[in-house]
């Protein structure tokens, strides 16, 4: 009997053993988040510092890394941060916007705990309260492969990120005071590459170095607020090989358009003459072009960049027909060892459609932008909160806009928060329906969706006929170009309230945006995690009790 007991407790103790061994590695920062001054127009403002930074600091994570991130609200008003692209499977918990988590008051903390759950890839954070993303507090976040799955190019001699982005020298509060008065933002006073508006006039530091011959990845993401911009580097084509979480078809481009909150990996291999070459970004689709462009200097070089910046395309015809180049790589393998094109998207039963038209119209005479005749407004309490604790009649109304609207019911606008049910696991349509003159851009929190089409016009079923049903790449952000739509196609797997919102932050701020209510029928912990014991509460849950947590 004694040794059956013996043998059961070591038995235990290397199950014991082996669930510590297999718990996934935890990263741990601590944030202060602060107002700073900064001159990158060359007019002193304030700019909101992470640890002292601005931009915000890397975060440099391996598929699967449990990330713990204490944030130190040191402002004067209410701060969140999501990690855009990020699925947080299960966990909406952590999202970090205003209809799942309530914001971090001044002068207290919160401590975020997500995982890179089965992702690689290049990402963004920022800010989603009130106009602060217009000062900073964003940064990159990048998930390295696990080393036991083959990338499909050789490890770069060095990895950069390049955060581009339009600049306003107005204070984040007076453009709030801007929208809140009624009136739009207007024209960007500058574009900005990690920070800076370089001269370019070969006096300042570059930066980025490259050895010749070496290959190098740039990371380049659009962490502006309304601005599409075109990225070249002089004299040196981009080997296009991932897109917000995907191994893409390596096509290589003499420039790049990048759309408000994409991302894009890109080869460079440092190829030519050693000297000093200028990267450029410009805004696209704008009457004015406004263009930065800073130095890249190979470390045996010798004399400046050439003062003949290459030209920027121009016209929305060009950027449609680059997407269209653009395919996922189905061969590669991205966070698992099975590869991307063993899951046949194109195969399955569309259940549901759902038609997303944006639209611009003055309410009480101030500037609203609304889905389907709805402009969002944020209740007191999170609309997840309010879910859960089960008194969402008393803070929301579900499904307020129809799934087909007709054309003419936009331009009716309500103001109510925006919360559509879906079907745990069904696999939805949604069509972006862009009727206004200006190019769109909108996001999908907690998935990645394949972009199967964006074509110039209205959308009809007809318009199938034309999706790319085999190699649409998975990515979580798209384009609407004017007077034109995208359709996107995804599995609602994830449960939680999730955020379908426009990356222009000006429209998202007066309302174009909408929450995804994904509920588990199970309530189980199977399809989504209990609400965390530090999470924080306000509204009506405040002081609510906490519902019963969920069990296997």
């Amino acid at each position: 009997m004694g040794s059956l007991r013996i043998m059961f407790l070591l038995c235990l103790s290397a199950a014991a053993m082996s669930v510590v061994r297999s718990e996934d590695p935890y990263l741990f920062f601590t944030w202060n988040v602060t107002y700073g001054t900064i001159s990158p127009l060359g007019v002193p403002q304030q700019a909101i510092f992470i640890n002292g930074e601005f931009p915000g600091p890397n975060i440099n994570s391996t598929t699967n890394n449990n990330i713990v991130i204490n944030v130190h609200n040191n402002l004067d008003e209410p701060f969140l941060v999501t990690w855009n692209g990020i699925q947080h499977r299960k966990n909406s918990w952590q999202d970090g916007v205003l209809g799942t988590m309530c914001p971090i008051p001044p002068g207290t903390n919160y401590t975020y705990h997500f995982q890179v759950k089965d992702q690689i890839g290049s990402y963004i954070y920022y800010p989603t309260t009130a106009m602060h993303r217009a000062a900073g507090g964003f940064g990159g976040l990048r998930v390295n492969s696990r080393l036991l799955i083959p990338v499909p190019y050789a490890d770069p001699e060095d990895d950069y990120t390049v955060l581009i982005g339009d600049w306003y020298s107005k204070s984040h509060t007076a453009l709030r005071k801007f929208l809140d008065s009624g009136r739009s933002l207007g024209r960007p006073d500058g574009v900005l590459i990690n920070g800076k508006s370089p001269k370019g006039d070969g006096k300042e530091e570059p930066l980025f170095t490259m050895k010749p011959g070496k290959t190098y990845k740039y990371r380049i993401c659009n962490v502006g607020i309304k601005n599409s911009l075109n990225f070249r580097i002089q004299g040196h084509p981009m080997k296009l090989v991932e897109m917000e979480g995907s191994h893409t078809v390596q096509n290589t481009y003499e420039s790049l358009d990048v759309h408000v909150g994409q991302c894009f990996g890109v080869l460079v291999t440092a190829d030519q003459e050693p000297k000093d070459y200028y990267i450029v970004a410009s805004t696209r689709f704008t009457k004015t072009v406004l263009t930065t462009k800073g130095i890249v200097r190979y470390t045996n070089g010798k004399g400046p960049a050439s003062p003949d910046i290459p030209e920027a395309p121009v016209g929305w015809a060009w950027s449609l027909n680059q997407f269209r180049t653009f395919r996922w790589n189905l061969t590669a393998s991205a966070a698992r060892p099975n590869p991307q094109g063993s899951y046949h998207y194109g195969s399955i039963n569309i259940t549901r459609t759902i038609k997303l038209i944006n639209s611009a119209t003055k309410v009480d005479g101030k500037l609203r932008y609304a889905i389907n005749g709805v402009s969002h407004v944020d209740p007191p309490t999170p609309v997840k909160l309010a879910e859960y604790y089960g008194v969402a009649d008393k803070v929301f109304k579900y499904d307020t806009i129809p799934d087909d609207p007709p054309a003419e019911a936009v331009d009716k606008v309500t103001l109510a928060p925006n919360v559509l049910n879906m079907t745990f696991r069904n696999f939805i349509e949604i069509i972006f329906e862009n009727h206004e003159k200006s190019i769109q851009s909108w996001h999908v929190d907690g998935y990645s969706f394949f972009a199967v089409s964006i074509e110039p016009g209205r959308w009809t079923p007809e318009r199938r006929r034309n999706y790319n049903l085999l190699d649409a790449v998975s990515r979580h952000t798209i384009q609407v170009f004017p007077k034109s739509f995208a359709a996107i196609l995804l599995t609602f797997d994830n449960a939680g309230m999730w955020n379908i919102r426009s990356e222009l932050t000006e429209r998202r701020y007066l309302g174009q945006e909408l929450y995804a209510s994904v509920l588990s029928p199970a309530r189980s912990l199977r399809d989504e995690y209990n609400i965390p014991d530090n999470t924080l509460l306000c509204g009506i849950v405040k002081d609510l009790p906490k519902p019963p947590p969920y069990e296997i």
